[in-house]
C-alpha cells in the first residue's frame, strides 16, 4: 500500500502529547491523518490533517471515527474496546488489536495474565470492591503494607496508592482494585519493545527510572541504565517474554523491578510511545514514535540503538500553580549543552500535570545526569 502523499488514512485515538509526538513523524513522511480526543484544546489539534473532538469510551463515537480511517491506532489506552473489535470484524486495520488492549486496559487481567504466561511479577491479589479489601485486611488474608491499585482508570500515579496503615484506605475510592506486595526494589527499570504487522521485532536499550516519591511519576529516564550486563541481558529477555505472549503489533513499554535478589518483575506495560522512550527522539537513531509508525504501516523498522547517552527530564506543573502556564527560565537551561525541551501545548498548568520534558544528550550518561539535575533546579513550569 502507498501511504506516503495519497489517499491513505491513519487514524489516531486520544490527541494528547504522545498523539502530537507521533505526528513529528506523519508530517515528515506525509501521512494524512486523522486525530479524535474530548478536547478542543488537544495538543494534535494543530498538527493533524483532520481533528474530530468526541468521547474515546462512547462506542458510536470510535466506531464512526474508525469506519472512515484505513488503520487505526490509539495514543492512550482509555478507549471503547468493543468499537475497536467491531472494526477489525469489519476489517478495519487496528493496532494494537482490541485483544491487546482489553488484557491491558485492566490491571488485574493484566496481572492474570502474566501469571498464566509465567512472567514473573509481584505477588497479588483481586478485589471487587473497597469493603472486600477491607474485609481482608480486618481478617488478616493480607497485611499492611501493600500497594494499592485501581484496576482501571490509572494513569500517571493516580490509581496508585501505597498502604501504610488503615488511614491509607479510608481514603481510597469504592472501585475494583487488586493489592500488590510491596516489593523492595534495587531499581526500576523498562523496555520498549517494537513488532510490526509481519512480525519483525527490536528492543531498545535497557532504561532506569527515577521517581517522584509523593506524585509517583516519573521525574528522570536514564539511557543506558546504570546497572550490570547480567541485568540488562535479564530485562531484554523478560520484556520480549511479555511482548511474544501478548503478540502486540507497535510500541510495548515494559516497566519492571529489579529486586534486592536482582530478580526482575514486570510491573505494568503500556501498549504506546511511552514516557520512557521519550528521549530517544534525540538520543536514539529512530526514535519511538517513527518505530510505532513503522510497525503499524509494516514498513521496515529502524535502527534501535542510541547515538549518545540520553536522559529525560518531565516538566510538571509546579505545586500552588493552576492557570495560565509560564515555563520560568526556559532559556536558561537552553544555554546548556545538549538540552532540548519539548512543550506539549497544554495552555493550563496544574500540580504534576504533564507539561513538557527536557531531553539532555551527553557522551557520558553521569555528564548527562547532573546536567539534568541542573535543568530540574532551573526550570519552573508555574502559572500567570
Amino acid at each position: 500500500m502507498n501511504y506516503f502523499s495519497s489517499n491513505f488514512k491513519l487514524g489516531i485515538l486520544g490527541g494528547g502529547q504522545l498523539g502530537k509526538m507521533l505526528l513529528y513523524t506523519t508530517r515528515k513522511f506525509d501521512v494524512y491523518t486523522s486525530v479524535l480526543d474530548p478536547s478542543d484544546e488537544a495538543p494534535c489539534k494543530i498538527a493533524c490533517n483532520e481533528f474530530h473532538q468526541g468521547d474515546l469510551m462512547d462506542f458510536e463515537t470510535v466506531y464512526n471515527f474508525g469506519k472512515n480511517v484505513d488503520v487505526l491506532t490509539f495514543e492512550i489506552e482509555h478507549v471503547n474496546v468493543d468499537a475497536l473489535q467491531k472494526l477489525e470484524d469489519e476489517g478495519v486495520h487496528v493496532y494494537p488489536s482490541a485483544k491487546t488492549l482489553q488484557t491491558i486496559q485492566n490491571k488485574g487481567i493484566q496481572k492474570l495474565f502474566y501469571q498464566k504466561n509465567n512472567i514473573p511479577t509481584a505477588p497479588f491479589s483481586i478485589y471487587m470492591s473497597l469493603e472486600e479489601l477491607l474485609h481482608s485486611v480486618e481478617n488478616d488474608v493480607i497485611s499492611i503494607p501493600f500497594v494499592w491499585k485501581s484496576t482501571q482508570f490509572g494513569y500517571d500515579g493516580t490509581g496508585v496508592k501505597v498502604v501504610r496503615s488503615l488511614a491509607d484506605l479510608e481514603r481510597l475510592p469504592n472501585v475494583e482494585c487488586m493489592c500488590e506486595q510491596l516489593i523492595d526494589f534495587k531499581n526500576e527499570l523498562a523496555v520498549i519493545v517494537v513488532r510490526s504487522v509481519s512480525g519483525e521485532v527490536k528492543t531498545y536499550p535497557v532504561v532506569e527510572m527515577e521517581f517522584h516519591p509523593e506524585a509517583n511519576q516519573v521525574e528522570y529516564v536514564i539511557c543506558p541504565a546504570r546497572v550490570s550486563e547480567d541485568i540488562l541481558a535479564k530485562a531484554q529477555k523478560v520484556a520480549l517474554q511479555v511482548s511474544e505472549a501478548l503478540q502486540h503489533t507497535g510500541i510495548l513499554a515494559v516497566e519492571m523491578f529489579q529486586t534486592q535478589d536482582d530478580e526482575i518483575l514486570v510491573n505494568e506495560v503500556a501498549p504506546r510511545p511511552h514516557n520512557s522512550g521519550h528521549y530517544s527522539i534525540e538520543a536514539s537513531y529512530t526514535d519511538q514514535f517513527e518505530q510505532h509508525i513503522r510497525a503499524i504501516l509494516n514498513l521496515p523498522l529502524g535502527k534501535t540503538e542510541s547515538k549518545v547517552a540520553g536522559i529525560m527530564v518531565n516538566l510538571v506543573g509546579a505545586e500552588g500553580y493552576t492557570g495560565d502556564v509560564v515555563y520560568e527560565n526556559i532559556e536558561k537551561i537552553m544555554q546548556l549543552e545538549g538540552v532540548t525541551p519539548h512543550i506539549y501545548g497544554k495552555q493550563q498548568t496544574r500540580p504534576f500535570r504533564k507539561m513538557g520534558h527536557v531531553t539532555i544528550v551527553n557522551e557520558d550518561v553521569t555528564e548527562a545526569r547532573k546536567v539534568a539535575a541542573e535543568v530540574k533546579q532551573i526550570i519552573n513550569v508555574i502559572s500567570k
